[in-house]
């Protein structure tokens, strides 16, 4: 019986970058419009859609459902016209969090959906009590039952109502849920304390392309006025902000200039500020396409992870790994999801000084990384490595690439067409670290 085979990243440090880098759709943005073209009776065309695992297994539950999509590079064409089942699949919606959003245009548009409970990176709990809660509002009844969730209008409607709903969280799962199920809801929804996130923003944009009423979204209230059905659309998803984040941390760790674009610099805001705090330089060169100046040194500074407009969570790591060179002592808040410092552990195998207590993590800055073995252990985990990689002297192999894979592009091609010495190998599975071991089954 042939060995095992998986993908590592081999990357030798201390290169200078220097060039553009191209920054890809969203890919938190991509799921949630894929899901939320179930609410088209007609054909959607979605345009700058990242190559991405995750988007590739959306793409698997949709046709579940009955829907034909064809791909030609970023482009999707998705005949939304024929529902046929609206149950799906546990193996992978068990693999995929951003599936279970098909529970509320399902429920919209058919009047029942069975869908099951989330699965994804093991960051956190991330309940769905809040969607649970607003769909019942909404008018829907809802059971939980066996790892699976039930929902179904009652009556001879077979239509939501809308309702006022005031979130306890702001949930973006929670928000675009509700707010995708209210479209084709009888009456006013208003959504408060909603989520405010960029991605939120663009399924409201969507939806609206599509003949939905939605106002106030990025702010935390949401009102929509529900509308019988609506339409046809050809859409764009925006650029993925995190992805561009990353790469702003690549070359302020690297002392290296990188031209950014397509970006939107305001979805930036939080990350470039402390860039700047750090000693970087972020200039908007383009309404569309920014450059990072590095400083002379790196600085200290303090990072609470917040909902949006706050600082991210999903750029946490990434900036944990450029604060383990800084010049004193650094502080990390994780308040959004409380698994997310498992990359401690790895940053600390390539030399980091790092303490955690609870939710709280101390970063000592060091004066260099060295290379080293190691194992992504979630998505921003993988980048961060990557980046830690790239300023670390020697030579790094991360394992584990399945979480990169989920939520960056070709983020390897992308680096060395700036001049970056990385590279994908091949390797026996059993040469692997024990921790990278992941059965195929559990990929997520």
């Amino acid at each position: 019986m042939p060995e095992a085979e998986t993908s590592v990243l081999q990357i030798t440090g201390r290169s200078s970058l220097n060039g553009h880098v191209r920054i890809s759709g969203a890919k938190n943005a991509a799921l949630v419009v894929m899901a939320g073209a179930l609410l088209c009776p007609e054909h959607c065309r979605l345009r700058n859609v990242p190559s991405l695992a995750d988007v590739d297994r959306m793409i698997q539950i949709l046709r579940i459902f009955g829907l034909k999509i064809e791909r030609h590079d970023d482009i999707l064409e998705i005949d939304t016209t024929k529902i046929a089942t609206n149950q799906a699949p546990y193996e992978l919606v068990s693999q995929l969090r951003a599936s279970f959003f098909a529970i509320g245009p399902l429920l919209a548009r058919l009047g029942e959906a069975h869908v099951p409970l989330p699965g994804g990176c093991a960051i956190g709990a991330r309940p769905v009590d809040l969607h649970v809660r607003g769909l019942q509002a909404l008018g829907a009844h809802v059971q939980i039952d066996r790892g699976m969730v039930r929902a179904y209008i009652p009556g001879a409607k077979r239509r939501l109502q809308g309702a006022k709903i005031y979130l306890d969280y702001p949930s973006v799962g929670a928000t675009e849920t509700l707010m995708m199920a209210a479209t084709l809801a009888e009456g006013e929804t208003v959504l408060k304390n909603a989520a405010q996130e960029p991605e939120v923003v663009d399924l409201a944009n969507f939806c609206n392309a599509m003949g939905a009423e939605i106002t106030g979204a990025g702010t935390n209230t949401i009102v929509i006025q529900g509308k019988p059905e609506l339409h046809s659309v050809d859409y764009s998803i925006i650029p993925d902000r995190i992805e561009a984040g990353t790469f702003l941390v690549a070359g302020a760790i690297t002392y290296s200039e990188l031209l950014i674009s397509p970006v939107v610099p305001e979805h930036l805001t939080a990350a470039i500020a402390k860039l700047e705090q750090i000693g970087s330089q972020v200039i908007v060169e383009a309404p569309d396409c920014v450059r990072v100046v590095p400083g002379e040194v790196i600085r200290k500074t303090d990072i609470e992870t917040l909902p949006y407009p706050g600082f991210p969570t999903d750029m946490q790591a990434q900036f944990m790994t450029l604060l383990t060179l800084a010049n004193g002592d650094s502080t990390i808040c994780e308040t959004v999801f409380e698994n997310r410092l498992r990359h401690v552990a790895e940053l600390k195998r390539m030399g980091a000084d790092i303490r955690v207590k609870g939710n709280q993590a101390v970063v000592r800055g060091v004066p260099y990384l060295s290379g080293a073995p190691v194992v992504a252990t979630d998505l921003r985990a993988s980048a961060a490595l990557v980046l830690a990689g790239l300023a670390a002297e020697g030579t790094t192999t991360i394992q584990g690439l399945h979480h990169l894979d989920r939520g960056y592009e070709n983020l390897d091609l992308k680096l060395q067409k700036v001049g970056a010495r990385i590279r994908r190998l091949r390797v026996s599975e059993d040469s692997l670290l024990p921790e990278a071991k992941t059965p195929s089954s559990a990929l997520k």
